[in-house]
């Protein structure tokens, strides 16, 4: 019997939350048909697929694979697990040295030819989606919203549009906050250093 660690992430805000589960809930099922013994569950919330470097879910996953603790890593898809062909085949290289296969429910056992191809699918469909941000972005702020965040001296403005739905990207100002930003370039306009600031 198949010892299974099962791995899932989701990246952005606009997921649902439920992402994580349900990706577990499709590979439990997997594995039950398969009658494999589940021995851990790994995962990543609201990060990027773009490296595996800062995601302490797939952090733990290759430590508890090289300890020897299960022999399959279980996800939905291989871009569930990176979208980076680099780090696709650096964790599929360590992986394999520590025995541990890779399968997924959207593509079956993971080889070199998936790594490759994969990969490079993915890391287009990464180009091609920062280069949509972008514009997106853009666009938001041309139109005069917020490109994103929250600084100092705005707050956030809720209202709905003639659907119901939440209108984003508005913002006014604060008043106290924006007096104190005033304060901050009158102060650098006569002279005063920025490090460090002292008030009277």
């Amino acid at each position: 019997m198949s010892r299974v660690a099962v791995y899932a992430r989701y990246s952005s805000d606009n997921q649902s939350e439920s992402s994580i589960e349900d990706q577990f809930r499709l590979c439990r099922e997997h594995a039950a048909r398969e009658r494999w013994q589940i021995r851990g569950t790994y995962q990543d919330a609201v990060i990027s697929g773009a490296s595996t470097i800062l995601r302490p879910g797939i952090q733990a996953l290759l430590r508890d694979a090289q300890s020897g603790k299960f022999d399959v890593v279980l996800a939905e898809a291989l871009d569930r697990i990176s979208r980076d062909q680099a780090d696709v085949a650096t964790l599929f290289k360590h992986l394999r040295f520590a025995g541990v296969a890779i399968v997924t429910l959207a593509e079956g056992e993971i080889s070199e030819l998936h790594v490759g191809l994969k990969g490079t699918m993915n890391a287009l469909f990464l180009k091609d989606l920062v280069m949509k941000t972008h514009r997106g972005l853009r666009g938001r702020v041309e139109k005069g919203k917020a490109g994103g965040g929250l600084c100092y001296g705005y707050r956030v403005v809720k209202k709905l549009d003639a659907n119901g739905e939440l209108i984003r990207g508005d913002r006014e100002v604060v008043p106290e906050e924006a007096e104190v930003i005033r304060r901050i370039f009158r102060a650098f306009a006569a002279g005063q250093s920025p490090v460090p600031l002292r008030w009277n």
